[in-house]
């Protein structure tokens, strides 16, 4: 009989130790509310409603269960994978339990419509005696709403992410792949920026330096701590969020640092180290005042604390400054040997990033090979020379050349056809 079945399948689910944490997600306590109804072999309204509260909250992620299911499995940070991200071999008692428990989600996967409303919406084979009387059990005939399932075969899939969990990695950093530092925890963001190194037009040798260094990181090779610096929208943090975009599918993350979090680094540093993928942390826009106490924090770590030599840990930042310290005539007054200290405590931190990239501020030439490489890109047809008219128009205007100008150019042309101006 078919309540038997879901009946049975409910109790399994409970049995659940490796995974046992999704138990406590709302969709899966909605089913096993649904799926306990099948003891009772008996349509009731309250029945119906449980049903119909399970599939409204499967609904607010998909209409696809077994993609749901297989979501949480992927993602759950549970003993088993921390053990093999700790390059440890569990023990058979492991394994027994997480192939019988991928079992059990697999027919969880399979569950169907179909499958699922018999305990709520058909008649039951069961009778029930009330007095003399022999009563057939009532059943539902209204609409139920329905969910897709996928063929996805599970176990397959959980193996090859534990092979390679260096690449995939596990619990949030599975399922996103840029994060933030806030109350003093990693979380991730869930709605990144999503541009790629294809939307980038000019700077090639610059990003190339990037990229290759970030290359070596994904390696598994000795990569450096990088500064980009220079001009004001040359295209520096989208340097940085670009190459994070093309290699997030490699096993590369990105954890954004703001300067006055730097203090928290060590402990960042320490979580990261045993995570089984490749880590940039970005501090963007990266500048001090004299006296600052988060630029002795920093110049400490990129000195090579033991947290920070960490081989899947790289440093990122960007900033205005090649020294990263504002300076003043001030600072430099005093007898030759103050000033030369004064010098060399200010070149102390840009001097220990391992690779810098200087960004200019891009010449004429440049500029225009940029500007038509976006109208192109997005179907703008313009005469050459009008292109070099308009577009030096709007850098004066903007206070001078820059990539950011050029993206704002274009946008400004893009706003006028919409308008149809």
């Amino acid at each position: 009989m078919q309540s038997r079945y879901i009946f049975e399948l409910s109790c399994k689910l409970s049995g659940l130790s490796i995974f046992r944490s999704l138990l406590e997600n709302e969709v899966i306590m909605n089913l096993r509310e649904v799926m306990s109804l099948a003891k009772w072999a008996c349509p009731t309204e309250d029945g119906i409603s449980v049903y119909s509260e399970f599939v409204s909250n499967l609904y607010k992620h998909t209409d696809n269960l077994s993609e749901y299911i297989f979501e949480l499995v992927i993602n759950d940070d549970n003993v088993f994978v921390k053990k093999c991200a700790a390059g440890e071999k569990p023990s058979e008692n492991y394994y027994d339990a997480l192939n019988y428990e991928l079992d059990v989600l697999q027919e969880i996967m399979n569950l169907t419509p179909e499958k699922l409303s018999v305990v709520v919406a058909e008649y039951s084979e069961e009778y029930m005696m009330s007095g003399d009387i022999i009563l057939q059990l009532p059943c539902y005939n209204g609409f139920l709403p329905k969910w897709r399932n996928s063929n996805i075969s599970l176990k397959k899939e959980y193996t090859e992410r534990i092979l390679n969990i260096n690449k995939y990695g596990y619990g949030i950093y599975a399922k996103y792949y840029m994060f933030i530092i806030k109350n003093e925890k990693i979380v991730p963001v869930k709605h990144p920026d999503r541009q790629t190194l294809a939307d980038l037009v000019g700077y090639n040798n610059e990003r190339k330096l990037v990229i290759d260094n970030t290359k070596a990181l994904l390696a598994g090779k000795p990569a450096a701590n990088v500064l980009l610096y220079g001009d004001a929208g040359t295209g520096k943090s989208s340097t940085v969020k670009a190459v994070v975009n093309e290699y997030k599918g490699e096993g590369l993350r990105v954890v954004e640092v703001r300067k006055e979090q730097l203090w928290e680094l060590p402990a960042i540093l320490d979580e990261l180290s045993s995570i089984p993928l490749k880590f940039i942390i970005f501090i963007d826009d990266l500048s001090f005042q004299k006296g600052d106490d988060n630029f002795g924090t920093l110049k400490a770590i990129l000195e090579g604390s033991v947290s920070a030599r960490s081989g899947n840990v790289v440093i990122y930042a960007t900033s205005n400054r090649r020294h990263l310290v504002k300076e003043s005539f001030s600072d430099r007054d005093g007898d030759d040997v103050h000033r030369n200290d004064t010098m060399q405590e200010t070149i102390s931190l840009s001097e220990r990033f391992g690779l810098k990239v200087a960004f200019g501020k891009p010449d004429k030439k440049c500029y225009v090979e940029i500007v038509k490489a976006l109208l192109t890109k997005h179907g703008i047809k313009m005469e050459d020379a009008e292109v070099e008219i308009q577009a030096e128009r709007f850098a004066l205007l903007k206070g001078g050349r820059s990539a950011r100008g050029a993206r704002q150019f274009v946008d400004s042309l893009l706003s006028k056809e919409e308008c149809g101006n």
